[in-house]
């Protein structure tokens, strides 16, 4: 029993010792999460509980035949659930930086059967996400990542279609997190309305809808 004590709490320490250099480092420079850290993303973080996916996701009034769009989908915490809700008829579109974390997605969706997820490499102001193609579009923890916020939430308004949501979730766990108010300011100046926010200051999603 003490031996089992001893390695929860050794892994505990990994956790935050690899959080505090990963926050010190983000300090100079925006560095998304790498993708061997892809399993500490996955997990639900048991205090922060508005930060887990089903909590996330059921903001989103999601129904069959929707297109999503996963912005930094990670290693697919919430993408699979997703692409699970809006069945055959949706879409989800596995948007991400890293090649790595696409096919840790890749990989669950094939072992799950899964054929309604398409991935897409690359990055914010390449001109991937088109225009007024998606009905939902998520960004868990990764405003702070980009450089260029101002204009990356601008490239998210003309890709949602009129009457889209756009849901934003920061949690202070994350070395980018983001204030309400700065996520409030950056997403209305490019057009959106506020329809909701749930938790609280220090973890949190929002929900905007495009006119």
């Amino acid at each position: 029993m003490q031996s089992i004590l001893f390695t929860f709490v050794g892994l505990i320490s990994i956790v935050v010792i690899i959080a505090i250099i990963w926050r010190f480092s983000s300090n100079r420079a925006s560095i998304p999460c790498p993708s061997w850290l892809g399993w500490l993303v996955e997990l639900d973080n048991p205090v922060l509980r508005n930060n887990s996916a089903r909590e996330i996701i059921s903001h989103l009034e999601l129904h069959l035949g929707l297109k999503v769009l996963d912005f930094g989908c990670g290693p697919g915490r919430l993408t699979i659930p997703i692409a699970k809700q809006i069945g055959t008829s949706g879409t989800v579109i596995a948007f991400d930086l890293q090649p790595a974390m696409l096919e840790r997605v890749r990989v669950k969706a094939n072992l799950e059967k899964i054929g309604n997820i398409e991935f897409v490499h690359g990055a914010a102001g390449e001109g991937k996400l088109g225009n007024n193609q998606y009905d939902r579009v998520l960004l868990v923890t990764v405003l702070g990542e980009i450089p260029d916020k101002k204009a990356f939430i601008k490239e998210i308004f003309d890709s949602l279609k009129s009457s889209g949501l756009l849901s934003v979730t920061e949690t202070i766990a994350d070395p980018h997190f983001q204030s309400r108010k700065n996520v409030s300011d950056i997403v209305k100046e490019a057009g959106f309305t506020e329809n909701g926010f749930f938790g609280s200051k220090i973890s949190f999603t929002m929900i905007f809808e495009k006119p």
